[in-house]
């Protein structure tokens, strides 16, 4: 028997020939595990639902395999209400199958907010206070009285708003301001050019 067969025969050399075809499986069978697992090459493109409503867009979801979740809402005039607005991942992106897809819709209706406490404020205090609060619509308009520039409450289609009341961000408010001469409600154009120095004043403070 030739000394390289007495070699290859030995128990130890055995062993450490069996331990690595053993390891060279179990390599080759982790690899195509993961290949399998994470679908290696495998992907769908996330489809272009935008403007759609989610019960519209579910079968493109199902027929890509995949899943969504709604997680906001925001509110557009430009958009239709509850149209989607904007997908993450984006509408092209290729993603794995069975992805989640999350969306934001657009509101039913607007955005509403509690009208803070403007009475007896300076009309500046009370017009920073609305706009803080996230009103965007917001007309100044005088009323005749006794202090100049003294906000006298908040209205809106020429109903009066009470404080603390909920109103949507986007209806058309009028703040009250007093003239401080006993002259007549100011006109359109006097409240755009006071709105436009109030602008102007929040510039500078914020």
């Amino acid at each position: 028997m030739s000394r390289l067969t007495k070699f290859i025969k030995h128990p130890v050399v055995i062993n450490l020939l069996l331990a690595v075809v053993i390891t060279i499986a179990v390599v080759i069978g982790v690899l195509s595990w993961l290949d399998h697992y994470t679908r290696h090459n495998q992907a769908v493109v996330v489809p272009d639902v935008k403007g759609l409503t989610v019960d519209e867009a579910v079968p493109f979801f199902e027929s890509n395999g995949l899943r969504y979740n709604v997680i906001d809402s925001v509110f557009s005039k430009d958009v239709s209400p509850g149209s989607i607005v904007e997908l993450v991942p984006s509408a092209g992106s290729k993603v794995k199958d069975g992805r989640i897809i999350f969306i934001t819709v657009n509101a039913l209706t607007s955005q509403m907010a509690a009208l803070p406490e403007v009475e007896d404020l300076s009309f500046r205090q009370a017009y920073a206070l609305l706009k803080a609060a996230g009103f965007t619509s917001i007309e100044i308009v005088y009323r005749s009285g006794e202090y100049k520039d003294l906000a006298l409450g908040v209205q809106t289609n020429g109903r009066p708003l009470m404080p603390g009341e909920h109103v949507s961000l986007s209806a058309p408010l009028e703040l009250l301001v007093s003239s401080g001469n006993g002259d007549s409600a100011g006109t359109a154009a006097d409240s755009l050019e006071t709105e436009e120095v109030i602008e102007e004043s929040m510039d500078d403070w914020f």
